[in-house]
């Protein structure tokens, strides 16, 4: 694997604004003449790093530029995709792998490589070069999580100060007693919150933990696929998927334009012991409540949750966020410096009125969020319209933040990789 430094130039370096990413002969980066089928704010551009690598999940960056790219299914016995760029132009030239297992997690902090299976997560350490010292005997740091097939993704985040925070996604709509069956009563107390539906703290030195080494840090949780740790906040943030057929199982209710718009997909600051209120409640952004969950007595009007966390952000249901980013480069405007970006996947219990498919931003200011939230990029889908995910042509489901400021979108419909540049023009 080649690993070289790829040079960045900075235009109005006095002003301490970072303008444009460079070739090492100091040529600007060209972008695919239609920003790789991407729209986006005045200023940016796009190119595609690469192509039909496999359903890419989730992303890093190494300082150095090298992508390492986690695989939901291996490709030729290889989980983790390595792409490097040895001649500067932005596109992947060389390709490399390993880690003969699926998964979505992957990070890079202080010298190691962190990865996760659907149970399990794993540890590299990294060389002078970031190139992996040992691909095929990794630490196993974490083992034994639950694994029953849905929601089972275990995504990751790092603190920075010793601590590895697992999303144990829920295999449940929402405590049913049969699972997504009419008529079938929640739970209560729902006996799944013991090993799933929360997020788990381990440390990050540790061998071989299991439940009994790690603490449910937050519950309540349905189902995360997107988190990340905010250093300004000091706070893990996470994006929840909300629970699914309110208008399927109770049309009298929930008519269908209400139904594929609750509940919301909600962005939540986690601190420890937090509870989020999964399955007794969901969040209803046009309310501005947390309302009790049928299952559990509720009428779609009917307050709950005194005691859990509201959302700090408030999206629109069923659009299935995928990755939590917050940028910390200097490439991009002063306005993006410790905004969240969140990658929409799009769902399937949206149909026909689909949404997503796009990389939303939120402003933040002082750790918390200071504005409404935007659509930054869009145009994956490869159609304004789209009437099921089957259709659409990419779906973003992870994100990473290259060394010269860069947003890296991934895409695991095609296994492209998305690049966006910030040049002022």
């Amino acid at each position: 694997m080649a690993n070289q430094l790829k040079s960045s130039c900075f235009w109005g370096v006095a002003l301490g604004v970072a303008l444009a990413s460079c070739n090492p002969d100091g040529s600007k980066i060209a972008a695919d003449a239609d920003n790789a089928g991407l729209t986006l704010p005045k200023g940016f551009e796009a190119l595609k790093v690469v192509d039909s690598i496999g359903a890419a999940r989730h992303i890093a960056v190494g300082s150095k530029g090298d992508i390492f790219v986690k695989l939901q299914r291996p490709v030729d016995s290889k989980g983790i995709i390595v792409l490097s760029d040895t001649d500067g132009d932005g596109r992947a030239d060389v390709q490399s792998g390993f880690g003969d297992y699926g998964g979505t997690g992957i990070a890079i902090k202080d010298g190691f490589l962190y990865a996760s299976s659907n149970s399990e997560v794993f540890r590299y350490a990294l060389d002078e070069n970031e190139e992996v010292r040992n691909p095929m005997a990794p630490d196993t740091i974490v083992s034994g999580l639950i694994d029953r097939g849905q929601h089972n993704s275990k995504s990751i985040a790092l603190d920075g100060v010793g601590n590895i925070y697992v999303n144990i996604g829920a295999y449940s709509n929402v405590c049913q007693e049969k699972d997504r069956t009419y008529g079938s009563p929640g739970m209560q107390p729902c006996p799944i919150l013991d090993s799933a539906g929360g997020i788990w703290r381990f440390k990050v030195d540790g061998m071989k933990q299991g439940y009994g080494d790690g603490l449910r840090y937050a519950t309540g949780l349905r189902n995360v696929v997107g988190l990340d740790w905010n250093p300004q906040a000091g706070a893990l943030f996470v994006m929840q998927h909300g629970r699914d057929n309110l208008h399927d199982f109770y049309p009298e209710m929930y008519d269908s334009e209400t139904g594929v718009d609750l509940p919301s997909e909600a962005m939540y600051r986690l601190s420890e012991g937090s509870d989020a209120g999964w399955p007794y409640i969901y969040y209803d952004q046009h309310q501005k409540k947390k309302i009790v969950n049928p299952e559990y007595g509720g009428d779609g009007k009917r307050e709950g949750g005194v005691d859990v966390l509201d959302p700090v952000v408030a999206f629109p249901g069923h659009m299935a966020p995928n990755a939590l980013l917050f940028y910390t480069g200097e490439l991009f405007p002063a306005r993006y410096k410790n905004g969240a970006f969140v990658a929409f996947h799009g769902s399937w219990n949206r149909s026909p009125n689909q949404r997503g498919y796009m990389v939303a931003f939120v402003p933040f200011e002082n750790g918390q969020p200071s504005g409404d939230w935007e659509v930054f990029a869009s145009g994956f889908a490869g159609a304004d319209t789209v009437a099921a995910p089957g259709d659409a042509k990419h779906r973003p489901c992870g994100l990473a933040q290259g060394p010269d400021g860069s947003l890296y979108v991934s895409d695991d419909v095609t296994g492209a990789i998305y690049r966006i540049l910030y040049t002022g023009e």
